[in-house]
C-alpha cells in the first residue's frame, strides 16, 4: 500500500489562534485553599481572640487569605 504525499494547507484566517500548553506558567494557576483548612485556621484565630462570637466571616477571610499568601511565598522559593 502507497501512502499518499500531502502538501500542508494553510489554516483559514478566522481559525483561533493555538495556544501553547507548554507555556503556562504554573504560577498563574488559580490556588483555592481547601474549606477544611480554611475552616481549621479560621477557629484557632477564632479562639486565639477569645472566642468572641459574630466576627466569623473576617476569621474565615483571614484564614483563607493566610493560606494564599503561604502558598504563593513557597511557590516563589520554588523558582529562584
Amino acid at each position: 500500500m502507497k501512502h499518499k504525499q500531502f502538501s500542508p494547507q494553510t489554516e483559514p484566517t478566522s481559525a483561533a489562534p493555538k495556544t501553547k500548553a507548554a507555556s503556562l506558567d504554573q504560577n498563574a494557576i488559580d490556588f483555592a485553599p481547601a474549606p477544611d483548612a480554611v475552616a481549621r485556621r479560621a477557629y484557632f484565630s477564632y479562639e486565639s481572640q477569645g472566642s468572641v462570637p459574630g466576627n466569623h466571616v473576617q476569621h474565615w477571610l483571614a484564614a483563607e487569605s493566610a493560606l494564599i499568601a503561604e502558598r504563593k511565598l513557597s511557590l516563589g522559593s520554588r523558582s529562584a
